[in-house]
């Protein structure tokens, strides 16, 4: 299949060491492995099962295709990767990130698998019970928690992460009015700094994230806060996203650590019995590789961070792009083929609505694309440079610019790959663009592919109910004062 290869920096000083970046999940070697080979496989499979099954088709134009077993295979590496070097009966949560794709049967999915919740506001919570997690499964993270927030969170068992100390005052008056039994943490910025995408650095001296430890007194604040709170137990920070080198990723976490014991020692007994480092593993947009992986990312924390898996903490983890970017693919047909100075321009229905990262920091969010004819199959033919644009009325709405690949011609489908996590679940309402529908898919067992509605396509009664469609006549009915 031709596809647009491009890189983001993000394997640039990965703080692997000796392990290899192009491995696979075994991380046995240089090349695709089997496991990222089959997923190739079952997504051009996908592709072609949606056109002759008319999930694709002129009058629906674009769909988000979601591998269940490549979801479900991911999940899998992650609980090995920390299995294999945790201390025996260590209790370790692996709670996913929601924002990466706030999609309750993915959730359900995931629940399935062993993995639960990381949320940060009430719509995310929703999602979360309403794919059946339970409290004891689900964290609470946010900058900007509302006391009604924290009195539910608390009142449900929910473990909180108190980002700064006027959110632990009000975490301090609940606690007075009503005991909970929710574990409860502060979330600490260890300022070690930003990676290639300034936007995603979430341990800058300036992030707007946790408690910052290297300002003046913030240390000494943390750790008498404490010792003032014995129900305090946890202890959180978050240092990875897109961009963020291993290396970095671990000193955070090193950092968390080398606090939680200091201040165990200062209080005298183990107070803080469960450290959350947080997630972030940077996803390899460039190729059809995992890299880098869990398992590398888990012994590279063993060997920078001693003590931390001997068995003494528990551990809860904060993984999101990584679980589903993979495992995603934004289909949409090309409805015209054109030329703009010399060079071709394949207009599809995929774009900003779609694809808001990418389209307006592309440099920063590149995305490859894999060119299908117009009954699915991967398109053959020599790679020819071109523009792969979306329907947005404005001149930047590309998904690609200069990419090469098989030439697009009308009628044939361009897919944006990876786009699991951080895509077509975040919908962007340019234009009254429509949301497409997304689809999960796995193998039937007779060689074929079925298909699973994870979220229909949005109607356009629901596009005009959503711009106050219930309300046409509410401004014009609105009363105003006289002209003088």
């Amino acid at each position: 299949m031709g596809s647009y290869d491009d890189t983001t920096g993000d394997d640039v000083d990965s703080g692997l060491g000796d392990y290899d970046s192009a491995g696979g999940a075994a991380g046995n070697g240089p090349g695709t492995p089997a496991w990222d080979a089959d997923r190739v496989a079952r997504r051009d499979d996908a592709v072609r099962a949606a056109v002759e099954q008319g999930l694709l088709a002129p009058g629906s134009p674009i769909v988000g295709l979601l591998d269940v077993t490549g979801i479900r295979e991911s999940a899998t590496a992650l609980r090995a990767a920390f299995d294999a070097v945790v201390a025996p009966g260590t209790p370790v949560l692996h709670a996913f990130a929601v924002k990466a794709t706030p999609l309750v049967p993915v959730l359900r999915l995931l629940r399935e698998e062993g993995i639960g919740a990381e949320v940060a506001s009430p719509g995310e919570l929703a999602l979360a019970r309403a794919a059946g997690l339970r409290p004891e499964m689900t964290v609470l993270d946010s900058p900007a928690k509302t006391p009604a927030e924290l009195r539910e969170a608390l009142a449900l068992g929910i473990a909180v992460n108190a980002d700064n100390p006027q959110e632990l005052d009000r975490i301090d008056a609940l606690m007075r009015s009503a005991a909970s039994r929710s574990p409860l943490g502060i979330r600490v910025n260890p300022q070690v700094g930003g990676g290639s995408i300034e936007a995603t650095s979430t341990a800058t001296a300036t992030s707007k994230f946790g408690v910052a430890l290297l300002d003046e007194g913030a240390r000494e604040w943390v750790v008498r806060a404490y010792q003032d709170r014995p129900w305090l137990t946890r202890l959180h920070a978050h240092t990875g996203s897109q961009g963020i080198p291993l290396s970095l990723m671990a000193q955070g976490v090193a950092a968390a650590y080398t606090l939680a014991e200091e201040i165990n020692r200062r209080i005298g007994r183990r107070q803080i019995d469960t450290l959350d480092i947080g997630g972030g593993l940077p996803v390899n947009f460039a190729s059809d590789a995992t890299s880098p992986t869990y398992a590398q990312y888990a012994r590279l924390l063993g060997e920078a961070v001693p003590g931390l898996f001997d068995g003494r903490y528990g551990l809860v983890t904060e993984f999101g792009r990584s679980l589903l970017a993979k495992h995603g693919t934004v289909v949409a047909r090309v409805e015209y083929a054109k030329s703009a100075g010399g060079r071709p321009v394949a207009v599809t229905h995929a774009g900003v609505q779609v694809a808001t990262r990418t389209v307006y920091a592309p440099g920063s969010w590149p995305l490859r694309i894999g060119a299908y004819d117009g009954k699915g199959r991967p398109k053959e033919g020599p790679a020819v440079l071109q523009d792969v644009a979306g329907p947005a009325c404005f001149s930047g709405d590309l998904l690609a610019e200069g990419a090469t690949l098989p030439l697009l011609e009308q009628g044939d489908y361009a897919a944006a790959l990876d786009t699991g996590a951080y895509y077509f679940a975040h919908h962007y309402a340019y234009n009254s663009l429509a949301r497409p529908g997304i689809y999960g898919f796995a193998p039937d067992g007779a060689g074929g592919i079925a298909f699973a509605t994870v979220r229909e396509a949005q109607s356009l009664d629901e596009i005009v109910a959503e711009s106050g469609g219930a309300h046409a006549s509410s401004l014009t009915t609105l009363a105003t004062p006289p002209r003088r």
